[in-house]
């Protein structure tokens, strides 16, 4: 009985995790460097359209080669600092550490998503496509969901092109 429940708390857990996956596609886009594609990103609503600091909110990146845990912290790091994200150093390198512990590294046909609510949010993993969704690491605060996502969402991201097409061309 007890395992029966434990497996349906799973079950429970890995549906309530994919619930993004019926929402619709706000945009999509895929970031290249040089010759190289390294991901495909897709944000997604409940309403299938986007609007600054409304929830919830589903931005998914599908990457499409080998990227190490290491390199995917340090370029967050990279991208907070080029954006010059108000949250102080000693806050950034905490997170840092926690997103060092809970991030894998990522293969061709893995996915992080992060879903963020009116509160926060929290990342989910599926390691390949025919593989399930499951949630890793804790809920983050609504000040990293607000860091995190600018790298792909503020007006002052440092990837524009794909901002506009994440956001289906939404000004705001």
């Amino acid at each position: 009985m007890k395992l029966l429940l434990t497996l349906l708390l799973c079950l429970s857990s890995s549906v309530q995790a994919a619930s993004w996956l019926t929402w619709p596609t706000v945009g999509s886009a895929t970031l290249r460097w040089g010759p190289f594609d390294v991901y495909f990103s897709v944000l997604r609503t409940p309403a299938g359209r986007y609007e600054a600091n409304r929830w919830p909110q589903a931005l998914s990146i599908n990457y499409l080669r080998e990227i190490t845990t290491d390199e995917l912290v340090k370029a967050t790091q990279d991208q907070w600092q080029a954006m010059q994200i108000a949250v102080p150093a000693t806050q950034q390198q905490r997170w840092l550490a926690e997103l060092g512990t809970i991030w894998p590294t990522v293969q061709n046909g893995s996915q992080l998503t992060f879903v963020a609510d009116a509160s926060g949010g929290r990342f989910y993993y599926r390691p390949q496509p025919d593989r399930a969704v499951v949630p890793i690491g804790g809920r983050f605060d609504g000040a990293f969901r607000d860091a995190f996502l600018a790298i792909w969402l503020s007006p002052a991201t440092q990837y524009p092109a794909l901002r506009q097409q994440l956001t289906g061309g939404a000004a705001l």
